[in-house]
């Protein structure tokens, strides 16, 4: 089976740039993630940004909080967005240059063909949630998000984008892992000059994937596809993107991932002998029961659609959703 999670263009994944190592952190160290770094670096390549840095803050430097005026958590200050950046060491106060550099440095992302992106967690700049916002007692409300991430995900709803800290996870992680493919595949599937039939190409070879995350959305985006020849292409491909991705963000639990598998089952057993029909059948009841991680079935499976040359199957990404060397399907 070919690597259908390969694509001709690079895989580009905007990342803060102290998960790779780099030393931008305020006390001039960095946060370096060895997943992200060796397990998903061969199969990306990374964009890193600091808005600390590129802002014009050096490493070390005094260090960053997002505080309120008041100490109630909803409490809107004189600005009317009720959360300022600033240095509790020096009171200098960052939120307008934060600002006006995000939207600058987030629109450049917007067109350097991203497929997904990787925040450092609890960052008054980066943190994608749940990020400390103090009050002027000094209580702090976790409740808060990063000035950049916020432009970012504003700017970017269709992206993928996860915190490190999300990912050590394992089904966020295959989750996350899946989108950025994901994501870059559609944009291939919508290349300049696409057609209808490029389309229906990428949704057929994807209903696997949708029924494992969203039975509905992959009966919902049906029509949609069917009926694209007569509107306008910019309208079709950001309607379908948002609702692919959208799909793709609801994470595939164990009885629909069952459900996929019998699916593809149905499709060669009747090409297949009695005792493999058990053995296939048996290896997805242990998924199902949790005594087996999905790699099992899937790998079973995959081995016989190569076997019995079915090119429907051969042709849906479930099956190939990722780099085997991930081992994101390992996990019971």
């Amino acid at each position: 089976m070919s690597k259908l999670w390969a694509s001709h263009q690079p895989v580009r994944v905007g990342i803060s740039s102290c998960l790779v190592g780099e030393k931008v952190r305020f006390d001039g160290g960095h946060k370096r993630d060895r997943f992200l770094t060796e397990g998903l670096g061969p199969f990306v390549e990374w964009v890193p940004v600091c808005p600390e840095v590129e802002v014009g803050l050096g490493a070390p430097r005094p260090s960053l909080r997002l505080c309120r005026r008041d100490d109630a958590p909803d409490a809107p200050d004189a600005d009317g967005d009720g959360v300022r950046l600033v240095s509790p060491k020096t009171g200098q106060d960052l939120t307008a240059a934060m600002e006006r550099f995000a939207g600058r440095r987030v629109a450049e992302l917007a067109d350097a063909d991203l497929s997904g992106y990787v925040l450092k967690r609890a960052s008054p700049t980066c943190g994608m949630e749940r990020v400390r916002v103090y009050g002027p007692s000094g209580r702090a409300v976790a409740r808060g998000r990063g000035l950049f991430a916020a432009e970012l995900l504003r700017r970017l709803p269709d992206l993928p984008v996860e915190e490190e800290g999300r990912l050590n996870d394992a089904t966020l992680r295959e989750n996350f892992v899946e989108r950025i493919f994901a994501y870059r595949r559609l944009a291939d599937a919508f290349a300049a000059g696409w057609r209808p039939k490029d389309l229906i190409a990428f949704h057929s070879g994807h209903k696997l994937t949708l029924m494992a995350h969203s039975p509905s959305a992959y009966q919902e985006l049906g029509p949609l596809v069917a009926d694209c020849a007569g509107r306008d292409r910019d309208e079709i491909e950001a309607d379908y993107r948002h609702r692919f991705m959208q799909a793709l963000a609801v994470i595939a639990t164990p009885g629909r991932h069952v459900n996929v598998l019998h699916h593809i089952l149905g499709y060669m057993k009747k090409r297949l002998d009695g005792a493999t029909r058990r053995d296939l059948l048996a290896s997805i009841t242990d998924y199902g029961d949790g005594l087996v991680p999905l790699v099992v079935p899937v790998t079973l499976l995959r081995h016989y659609v190569e076997r019995l040359d079915i090119g429907y199957l051969k042709r849906q990404a479930y099956l190939d959703l990722h780099p085997k060397e991930l081992m994101l399907r390992n996990h019971v």
